[in-house]
């Protein structure tokens, strides 16, 4: 009661292939596969520019460190 059972989704179905024909929704598929392709590139472009910008950020840490005790020993001796 108030599901959809797959019998009414087959109708659904077969009622979109009848009133948009199959080159249509299959032109339709491919544009929507490009556009979720090129949202997953844009978004792991940007999660790969915020891990090189946090490496950088790491790196520069790590170079200040190491500088620090080096300039403890010149001022000891």
């Amino acid at each position: 009661m108030g599901g959809i059972s797959i019998w009414q989704l087959l109708i659904v179905a077969l009622i979109v292939v009848l009133l948009f024909g199959t080159k249509k929704l299959r032109s339709l598929g491919g544009d929507l596969g490009g556009a979720v392709k090129g949202f997953k590139s844009a978004m792991s472009s940007e999660d790969e520019a915020k891990a090189i910008e946090e490496k950088e950020v790491a790196q520069t840490s790590q170079q200040a460190e190491e500088k620090k005790p080096e300039s403890k020993d010149k001022e000891q001796a």
